[in-house]
């Protein structure tokens, strides 16, 4: 059996900021809250 993957909120994990940088492999994402409450990663 495999293990579940790890379950965070979205608004523990933007912060009051509503926004996100993540780096993976030498790049940077923005992964933000929307005016209309959906997440959207962008390069």
């Amino acid at each position: 059996m495999r293990d579940r993957p790890m379950r965070i909120s979205s608004c523990q994990l933007l912060g009051e900021r509503g926004e996100l940088l993540i780096e993976h492999e030498g790049r940077e994402y923005r992964l933000r809250l929307t005016q209309n409450r959906k997440l959207i990663l962008t390069a």
